[in-house]
């Protein structure tokens, strides 16, 4: 699409009720990132309230029509996606806005690719918007959805605005609330006026349909006594809270109550047993139970996971073990997932695998002939893989001849158990027997027995590499190395879905790879450095961390490396940026290893924090060169077996970057924005 044209939905899909909006970017330094956010207009072009914004602080509408969806990393970059049921959507909302904004002084112009897509009910992708240069802004209107003549039309509006999100949801009349929070993240009690004056840069807002203003009812009530009130209502309320733009802070849960039990060897009743799981087929069938069964009892959850295939929202109900014809052996999936809105059902096959072991694509392709027979709208897998991009875990055959397409989604275990997390630790789902309900939840994913460990084996291949790298025997475009990649990857994906559970912020891997280059030609490129040097890498955006994390891991040594680059301070000297590092590093481990960079090729200082904590000014370059920053590293040695066992290449990566953010990057200050670094011989102050 261009900039300006629009397109009705139902002249490119029958399957336009829900709808995926993705908003994508990538960064050429791989750490840019921006958020996204929805406004419901009404017909005079402003929200109808406040809770018709939708961001970061208020990701879900309560009826279902707007979900805010994780980040999903892409090739280059980030897409951020939204769940759009258009057919719950207000009947007096006459447009949805949806926008990004970037936080801080942080502006548009730094990132490049942004792009805008629309996929149906299926994944199917629809229409693509692509924005040139954005300029200096910090929010975008990347599009629209609005009412025509009864249907649904998409317009590419690519409209910057230079006053940020706050600036952008006053201009359509919400009412913001975005004041600065205290170290302890309440707010100030006084409450400043709202921030920005929304002035457009660009192309002027997208006309809203011409209608008439309504008379307010108010006026016509006024020449009327009103009743008296009872003493209760003439009591002043508390007004309605304001959205805040202002990010929140993730509170850390208290610490769990003493057991009543004699010893540490009495263990809890669970509503959900595992001690008599003695097959795959029994974890297999449990599992599927526990979690369709926790889904339509714990709402949130049952949406949160399926709003990202695309499914209504609804009363929804679950079934396991169902029979359904196919040739002459019925065919009897794990579970069924049934969702009802409106008088019409969607329904999902759910087929689950546990302990490690693949999904069979001639079982995935039965089910897939199956749902498209039957009118069903998608099939769902689930297992412990890590489904990566451009490559499916399961090939199957799609008639595209046939007019009702089925979709096919992979879920993993590890993002069911960051999903609860990141509910039952940060966010709530409304009352204590449904958080109880998710812990049990948690509690069952996690625990041995279950088989739901999420990705735990680097497969076949990872020993022959590991002794082809250390005698020198693994040649480029050896196809072993090229799948120890692939699991590497989506080991990292894991590490991130449960570092960003935990943590209750958004934990994504970030890829530094030139636009243009696909999924294989990354993948092979990166497997042919491994055989050169022998090591492996990845870099993790953290939230509100001041850098990216990097973790690498030697197969050469057998050494692990977790470190992040802080950029230099805007203001103050050098001296005094090396003290108050060691300050702020004071609860850190000894350990850890912190070198000064400099500008150019040359190395600075380095050294452990517990030789610099007497002597902060070993930080300092003898020479006068330019400090740029300070790297932070940490070592360990990193498992021998391909498995997730205490011992295992899987557990010691997972605990290595845990515990270097945990000692390490809490202590550290949040991003930060690069100046122009000042000599080391300039402190004068001591």
């Amino acid at each position: 699409m261009t900039k300006g044209s629009n397109a009705a939905l139902s002249a490119l899909s029958d399957n336009t009720g829900s709808v995926i909006v993705s908003l994508g970017w990538s960064s050429p330094a791989g750490d840019g990132d921006a958020d996204v956010s929805v406004l419901l207009l009404g017909p005079d072009g402003k929200v109808r309230s406040d809770a018709d914004f939708y961001f970061y602080n208020n990701p879900v509408a309560a009826d279902g029509s707007v979900h805010l969806l994780d980040k999903t990393p892409t090739e280059d970059g980030n897409e951020d996606r939204i769940s759009f049921d258009l057919t719950v959507v207000p009947a007096e909302v006459d447009r949805v806005v949806v926008a990004a904004s970037r936080y801080g002084d942080a502006h548009f112009g730094e990132l490049d690719d942004l792009r805008v897509t629309l996929s149906d009910a299926v994944g199917e992708h629809l229409l693509r918007f692509a924005i040139g240069d954005p300029g200096k802004v910090s929010a975008i209107i990347f599009g629209e959805l609005y009412r025509r003549a009864g249907e649904w039309k998409f317009r590419a509006v690519g409209q910057g605005y230079d006053s940020g999100l706050a600036g952008l949801a006053t201009d359509f009349g919400v009412d913001i609330d975005d004041e600065d929070e205290n170290e302890d993240g309440t707010a100030p009690a006084a409450t400043p006026e709202p921030t920005g004056n929304g002035e457009p840069v660009g192309l002027p807002s997208a006309p809203a349909p011409d209608s008439a203003p309504e008379p307010d009812p108010a006026e016509a009530l006024n020449a009327v006594p009103a009743p008296r009130r009872t003493a209760d209502e003439a009591r002043p309320r508390k007004p309605a809270a304001r959205p805040r733009t202002a990010k929140k802070r993730a509170t850390p849960p208290s610490a769990p109550q003493k057991s009543l039990g004699e010893n540490d060897s009495w263990r809890p009743a669970r509503l959900f047993p595992l001690s008599t799981l003695k097959s795959d087929r029994d974890r297999e069938m449990r599992a599927t139970s526990v979690l369709l069964s926790v889904m339509t009892q714990v709402p949130r959850f049952g949406r949160r996971l399926t709003a990202a295939f695309g499914a209504p929202s609804g009363r929804m109900e679950t079934f396991t073990e169902v029979a359904l014809p196919h040739g002459d052996t019925p065919r009897r999936p794990d579970g069924v997932i049934r969702i009802e809105r409106a008088g019409k059902l969607w329904t999902a096959l759910v087929e689950t695998k546990t302990n490690g072991n693949a999904l069979k694509a001639d079982q995935v392709q039965a089910y897939m002939d199956i749902a498209a027979r039957r009118g069903y709208e998608a099939v769902i897998t689930l297992s412990n893989d890590v489904a990566l991009e451009g490559s499916p875990l399961v090939d199957v055959r799609i008639d595209r001849r046939r007019k009702h397409q089925v979709a096919l989604w992979h879920l993993s275990w590890a993002e069911v158990a960051h999903q609860a997390q990141l509910l039952i630790r940060h966010e709530g789902v409304g009352n204590a027997a449904r958080t109880w309900l998710l812990q049990e939840l948690l509690h069952y994913l996690q625990h041995e027995n279950s088989g739901c460990h999420g990705f735990q084996n680097m497969g076949s291949a990872w020993v022959p590499v590991r002794n082809g790298i250390n005698d020198e025997t693994l040649c480029q475009g050896d196809p072993r190395a090229l799948e120890v990649v692939e699991n590497w990857e989506r080991l990292i994906r894991q590490v991130c879905l449960r570092l960003g559970g935990e943590l209750g912020q958004k934990v994504l891997p970030a890829q530094r790879v030139r636009r243009g280059t696909d999924h294989g030609t990354r993948r092979a490129q990166l497997a042919d450095q491994l055989c050169l040097e022998g090591r492996l890498q990845a870099q993790l955006r953290v939230e509100e961390a001041p850098g990216l994390l990097t973790v690498g891991a030697d197969l050469r040594t057998g050494r692990l490396r977790t470190s992040i680059e802080i950029p230099a301070p805007e203001q103050g000297y050098p001296l005094t940026w090396a003290k108050r590092l060691v300050r702020r590093l004071a609860e850190a481990p000894a350990d850890l290893h912190v070198e000064t960079l400099v500008e150019g090729d040359a190395q600075g200082p380095r050294g452990t924090l517990e030789r610099l904590r007497p002597e902060p000014a070993d930080l300092l370059p003898k020479n006068g060169t330019q400090i740029t920053g300070f790297r932070l590293s940490l070592l360990k040695s990193m498992g021998s077996t391909r498995g997730n066992a205490e011992s295992g290449f899987i557990r010691s990566v997972d605990d290595a970057v845990h515990r270097f953010h945990k000692t390490v990057v809490v202590h550290l200050d949040g991003p930060v924005h690069r100046r122009t670094p000042l000599p080391a011989t300039s402190d004068v102050t001591g």
